[in-house]
């Protein structure tokens, strides 16, 4: 019974941290929207990232032993962080009367630009928050369901707040970057050192380099 209590409060600070970055990365992409189109991408950015969910967890335990995964997440949202930065560069010197940014201050980016970075983040942060709720689950399907339902609630409710908060307050994009980059390069780490699932310790499992 402990044992389940203690699990499922892990199961509830991952998703919390895990589902924030997700949800970070929806209401930016739906901040630099018009605002007709930002309740669009939120919902699209949470549809994906509940498929994604879903279909990653029917192969959790074999992902959780796939080496370098993790790595190659960790390169596509790199790539979404450039992409945010050369946007929020560009609001920073867009100007209002060359029609560029909208009364808001938001960037006039399209929606199907918001809805490529949402997927290609949604790929590598769905990934990472379902192996983290698989290792805690421990093959407990129950554990794993009640896992990804609350991620999926909690990014539905902070996609929001945080998109009413960047169109507010444009400079706190520069936060939310930050607090990204931060998850990429933690996950560029493990793809690379983990003991279990990081390219060197495949790499030595196999014979390419040598034991340390």
């Amino acid at each position: 019974m402990l044992e389940n209590i203690l699990d499922l409060g892990q199961i509830i600070i991952a998703d919390i941290v895990l589902s924030g970055d997700n949800a970070l990365i929806i209401g930016m992409a739906a901040a630099g929207l018009p605002a007709h189109q930002r309740k669009k991408a939120i919902l699209f950015g949470m549809v994906i990232a509940a498929l994604l969910r879903i279909v990653f967890a029917l192969i959790a335990t074999k992902l959780l032993g796939v080496p370098g995964l993790l790595f190659v997440g960790s390169l596509l949202l790199f790539w979404v962080c450039w992409s945010l930065y050369t946007e929020i560069r560009s609001q920073r010197h867009a100007l209002v009367e060359e029609g560029e940014v909208d009364a808001e201050g938001a960037p006039r980016r399209t929606l199907g630009q918001a809805l490529i970075a949402i997927t290609i983040a949604d790929v590598s942060m769905s990934l990472d928050n379902v192996l983290a709720v698989a290792a805690i689950a421990d093959g407990d399907s129950n554990k794993l369901i009640f896992g990804l339902a609350l991620a999926i609630l909690l990014m539905a409710f902070a996609a929001t707040l945080i998109m009413k908060l960047l169109t507010r307050y444009p400079w706190i994009s520069w936060l939310g970057l930050i607090v990204l980059l931060y998850v990429a390069a933690e996950m560029f780490y493990r793809g690379i050192f983990d003991d279990e699932t990081g390219i060197l310790a495949y790499a030595r499992a196999a014979g390419f380099i040598g034991g340390v």
